[in-house]
Order: structure tokens, then sequence, then C-alpha cells
């Protein structure tokens, strides 16, 4: 299934393939997501295509440097990022995403985050 979003403003568009309904997504209670609401849908890199915008990204790193947090520069919106947790994958907000997707939504402990991870890989040898 093609899904397409991006940020508020419009800068940042791009399109991405979702398995069919109900699509996984990982609910986060990290110090970021929390703080943003961010509600994360694990792309791998090669389902996803940045349409417009990657020059309007602004990077943010923060503790281990390893995610790499990337928002819009005009407005300040989240919409995707390479997460910690998952290296092979893209990260998108479905918050900001066009249209709903059905989600089964996973609470992931992310102010525990190597407990939590542990947890995931275990669950999910691929994650």
């Amino acid at each position: 299934m093609k899904v397409s979003g991006g940020c508020h403003c419009g800068a940042v568009r791009w399109e991405a393939e979702l398995p069919e309904p109900p699509v996984p997504a990982l609910d986060c209670n990290c110090s970021v997501c929390s703080r943003t609401g961010f509600l994360h849908v694990m792309v791998p890199h090669s389902d996803f295509e940045l349409i417009t915008g990657r020059d309007a990204l602004s990077s943010y790193r923060f503790g281990t440097g390893a995610a790499e947090h990337l928002f819009c520069r005009t407005c300040g919106v989240k919409s995707f990022y390479q997460p910690r947790s998952h290296p092979n994958c893209w990260s998108l907000n479905a918050n900001c995403f066009d249209e709903p997707v059905e989600l089964e939504i996973e609470r992931f402990d992310g102010r525990n985050w190597e407990n939590a991870k542990a947890s995931l890989d275990g669950a999910n040898p691929a994650g």
C-alpha cells in the first residue's frame, strides 16, 4: 500500500510502501517522541522516496548520536528520521501521513531504551 506524507508547510514530501493494514507502529515514550507525539512506522530504506525537501531538512542528534532526527527548517515538523533502533529503516511519523492508515500500535519503552530494544529484537529478530 502506497502512502504519502510530509511536514506541515509542505516543503518536505515523501512516499512510502507499507504492508496492508493494520500497519505495525511503535508508540515510544522517550524524551523526544513523548514531547513531539511521534508515532513510528518503520519502512525499509528501499520502500521510501523523498520527493521534495532534502535541502529543507535540518539534522539533530543527541545521546549516542546513532539516530538522525530530521526536521523541516521552515515549520519544525519531524515527519521521518533515521532511528537508532532500526538502522536499515526510516521511521515515518504516522501523524504526518496525508490519509489515515489503520495501525496496530505497540508500546516501546524508550526511556529504558536498551531493555526495550532487546525485547523488540526478541520479538522481531530482523528489528
